[in-house]
């Protein structure tokens, strides 16, 4: 029973994400496994466990590296691990300048161009955290912030 317990920890928390801790990147010990408690009717039992993980909460003003996953004219989608930001165009410099003919559409300067598949340091402007996701808003309109050569 307690291996059961075990991988359906892992199983079900691995990978999922909670308003109140951030992301559960992975589960590093399990601490207790306190005796199961059948639930009347149903046949099953319900099984309280303490454990220890990795998580991933970003807040206001964290510096992230992140991968561009989009650019559209409203500015682009990047990616930090499971966390999908968004950089407005009101968050990017104003020499940038938006090519949506070239192939992937880009974003691009005299000395940067973010494209899809770009490394890019974002520093969060905003987040917003419901039940089971977390939204944030980026800007990359400050002092070494941008693209990662």
């Amino acid at each position: 029973m307690r291996e059961f317990v075990t991988k359906r920890l892992y199983k079900d928390v691995e990978g999922t994400c909670t308003g109140r801790y951030g992301y559960i990147v992975a589960v590093v010990a399990i601490l207790e496994i306190q005796t199961g408690k059948i639930i009347p009717g149903y046949g099953s039992a319900e099984f309280q466990v303490k454990y220890s993980a990795i998580l991933f909460k970003p807040f206001k003003n964290e510096v992230l590296d992140a991968v561009v996953d989009t650019v559209n004219k409203m500015g682009f989608f990047a990616n930090a691990g499971p966390l999908q930001i968004f950089v407005s165009k009101a968050l990017i410099p104003s020499d940038m300048e938006l090519d949506l003919n070239s192939n992937p559409p880009s974003l691009h300067s005299n000395d940067q161009k973010i494209e899809k598949g770009t490394l890019v340091r974002i520093k969060i402007a905003g987040t917003r955290i419901d039940a089971t996701n977390i939204y944030a808003i980026g800007t990359i309109k400050e002092d070494y912030l941008g693209v990662i050569e």
